[in-house]
């Protein structure tokens, strides 16, 4: 990795409000120093560079809720910091400049030692957090997760994991029908008490199940935005994915998360890869929620960046066939399930943006949003102050060149 003091870059601006079709991006340090139009450049004291390669179009570093790995390196396998940085420099030169680390479904000893790991990538702000995936997930929804592992809220876990994690749990993905989750006690009021966040998924529980656990973990977070800790908002894991299907009869959890979304109280993820998600459902929850309700996620796997191949997803052995990854072990899988992604996020901006959605919102909302849901307010958006983390890309939205507070990532 390279520095320079200061980097002045011209080309198609996304700002989180609006697209500069000709815009100057300043970086000095490791700071944003000014963004806007290059016709205004003169008068900032900026002194605009020739023009690019048309098509040249720079992006905020995008922020990933929800990411297993990739590169060969899976999170929830890493034993030593060197192998979690693989999957952490597979999307960083991919242009994923924030992201947590997510883990799966496992045994409490290897969840906590995982935590732990990763917690020290926390400290030196290499990840944003940690987000942990079960293990109070419903077994009939289990996707990818071992089913052997599955437990019920438990709120002792959770504030051991809390602790393992030294203030770097940020998410927690739960069940709001499986036992200990919700009411009094549970797993949820002991995330929101340990400063993370309750997310629901893996669940095949009704509307009224997911009503409770949004109405409990919404007012949890309204209580310590009172006393003065961040604002931090409640999210749904990869929506339609994991969960009990959308029925006019039997709403499901799915209903009770886009109404929620819909009311400023949840933010849903979308794995929009043109695998876990069709591009139709994609463009419908975008045009009905708005971006400001959806945060595009990979849901990646070590096999992000690889050949297909067989590769390991905690304790599930993974077969990835034309970029596609499922469980290998038909002993232990529910119907050939989906296990995670191998796209990076500036992939799944592109299908977002084929598959009908305008390109800022796209954009704003594998940016802006997910770093808006971890109450960040130094990253996701190319405006001035904020930490000076550009992608550079070609008019395919293939990437050029990244910046991660001001270095070029090599």
């Amino acid at each position: 990795m390279t520095s320079a003091p200061e980097v002045v870059l011209r080309g198609r601006v996304v700002t989180p409000d609006a697209v500069l079709d000709d815009g100057t991006v300043v970086v000095r340090g490791d700071r944003i120093a000014w963004v806007g139009p290059t016709e205004q450049a003169g008068a900032a004291g900026v002194a605009a560079p020739p023009r690019p390669v048309a098509g040249t179009t720079l992006l905020p570093g995008l922020v990933d809720l929800h990411n297993h790995g990739g590169g060969g390196a899976g999170f929830p396998d890493a034993t030593s910091r060197d192998q979690a940085m693989v999957g952490v420099a597979e999307h960083r030169r991919h242009g994923t400049t924030t992201m947590l680390a997510s883990l799966v479904t496992a045994d409490r000893a290897t969840l906590l030692e995982r935590v732990e790991l990763l917690a020290g990538l926390a400290e030196d702000g290499e990840i944003a957090g940690i987000h942990v995936e079960g293990p109070f997930l419903s077994h009939a929804r289990r996707g990818a997760h071992d089913p052997e592992a599955l437990v019920p809220g438990d709120a002792g876990l959770v504030r051991e994991l809390a602790a393992a994690a030294r203030g770097h749990l940020r998410t927690m993905t739960v069940a709001p029908e499986v036992k200990g989750v919700v009411g009094p006690g549970g797993a949820a009021e002991a995330l929101v008490e340990a400063g993370a966040i309750p997310s629901l998924g893996h669940t095949d529980g009704s509307t009224e199940h997911a009503e409770d656990l949004i109405a409990e973990v919404v007012a949890g977070l309204r209580v310590a935005a009172g006393r003065g800790e961040p604002v931090r908002e409640m999210t749904a894991t990869h929506l339609f994915n994991g969960m009990r299907p959308l029925h006019h009869r039997e709403p499901g959890p799915i209903a009770a998360c886009l109404a929620a979304a819909a009311r400023g109280e949840l933010v849903v993820e979308l794995v929009a890869d043109n695998v876990h998600l069709a591009p139709a459902t994609v463009r419908s929850v975008m045009r009905t929620l708005g971006a400001d309700s959806v945060a595009l996620v990979t849901d990646a796997m070590a096999a992000a960046g690889m050949p297909d191949g067989t590769y390991e997803l905690g304790p599930m052995a993974v077969r990835v066939h034309d970029g596609v990854a499922r469980l290998a072990d038909p002993a232990r899988q529910e119907g050939g399930a989906i296990a995670g992604g191998t796209a990076h996020l500036i992939d799944v901006v592109r299908a977002t943006v084929a598959a009908g959605v305008p390109f800022l919102d796209a954009v704003r909302s594998a940016s802006w949003v997910p770093a808006r849901v971890l109450a960040l307010t130094d990253v996701g958006g190319l405006v001035a102050g904020r930490r000076a983390d550009v992608v550079v890309t070609d008019g395919d939205l293939r990437v050029r060149r990244v910046l991660r507070a001001g270095v070029v990532v090599a």
